[in-house]
């Protein structure tokens, strides 16, 4: 589930009483009786609009929630899962974000929520990273508090890395923008284990972007000794182990990541990483990366090894 900053809590009780709104069906219109069904191989996705009677911009809604719902299709051409449920709603909103909140339910069946700014436009909501978060989502179980920072830390993964493959997001662009979040956990400091964090005050940033450290090192590792990468494994995953339903123990989820990948990886830096009380070091990962920080951002190296690996895990999906 994204968390973002609301500048003041007027704008938080805007956004709320708007919620009620759409909840309420205050508004004139109702598109679910026109849901659209999205296939890939044998799974499917439901995507309903609510409370919208344009239906012209109910199609839009539509079009932009299955793109990003195929950014996270995997190597198999399948969704995650089997089935689930998408739920777009308009909101009024004084925060600037085309998607100013999304949330991933997980009761009797999965759904993920996308709560969309009034009037937002097309190139507004695909510029917007939310959307890919919650479907990334969908590749793994509910992970418990003590899990909350691999199950955020992939989704913020792959908001940006999905996007850049499909053609969403230039390949530079997703670099320093993953190099942006990992800078905002960093700057939190340390604290207390990384698993005890939770939803405690003041820990948000660095629960979300320790987690993508973990996942970028793990896909790096997966390339450079195993010749696998991780959408790979997870595809594995889903299709012999994932109930989007299901409670699992963040230490079971990795075992079972390592046991369809045939090796130990996932096991052993999970605990590490969930025992830690600092943001994880970087300076492996941006080595074989060929990334360095300068003040004004990044620079990439031209390294033939540390471009190819770049290129890799972020050109876009014709290109790969």
């Amino acid at each position: 589930m994204p968390m973002r900053r609301f500048p003041a809590l007027i704008v938080g009780l805007v956004v709320l009483f708007s919620f009620a709104k759409a909840f309420a069906g205050e508004a004139t219109g109702d598109a679910s009786a026109n849901p659209r069904t999205v296939h890939a191989d044998d799974t499917a996705l439901q995507i309903e609009v609510f409370g919208i009677d344009d239906l012209a911009r109910v199609a839009m809604l539509q079009r932009w929630a299955e793109e990003a719902a195929r950014a996270t299709v995997l190597p198999s051409g399948r969704f995650p899962l089997r089935e689930a449920r998408v739920e777009v709603r308009e909101i009024d909103s004084r925060n600037s974000s085309a998607v100013p909140w999304g949330q991933t339910s997980r009761d009797d069946e999965v759904t993920v929520l996308l709560y969309v700014r009034r009037g937002a436009s097309h190139q507004q909501l695909r510029a917007d990273w939310t959307a890919v978060h919650e479907f990334s989502h969908l590749a793994h179980p509910y992970l418990g508090e003590g899990g909350r920072w691999l199950a955020e830390g992939l989704a913020s993964y792959h908001q940006n890395v999905l996007r850049s493959r499909a053609g969403m997001l230039p390949p530079e662009e997703a670099w320093q923008r993953l190099d942006a979040g990992f800078r905002r956990g960093e700057s939190v400091g340390g604290g207390p284990r990384l698993e005890s964090l939770g939803r405690q005050r003041g820990g948000t940033m660095r629960v979300y972007w320790s987690g993508a450290a973990y996942w970028l090192e793990m896909e790096l590792a997966l390339r450079r000794d195993h010749g696998m990468t991780l959408q790979a494994v997870l595809d594995r995953y889903a299709q012999c182990c994932l109930d989007g339903t299901a409670h699992v123990t963040p230490e079971d989820f990795v075992a079972a990541l390592d046991r369809v990948a045939g090796i130990e990886l996932f096991a052993p830096r999970y605990r590490d990483y969930a025992g830690s009380t600092d943001f994880p070091s970087l300076t492996g990962s941006y080595r074989l990366l060929g990334i360095a920080r300068e003040s004004g951002g990044l620079r990439f190296s031209g390294d033939g090894a540390a471009r190819k690996l770049r290129e890799a895990i972020t050109a876009a999906q014709s290109d790969r």
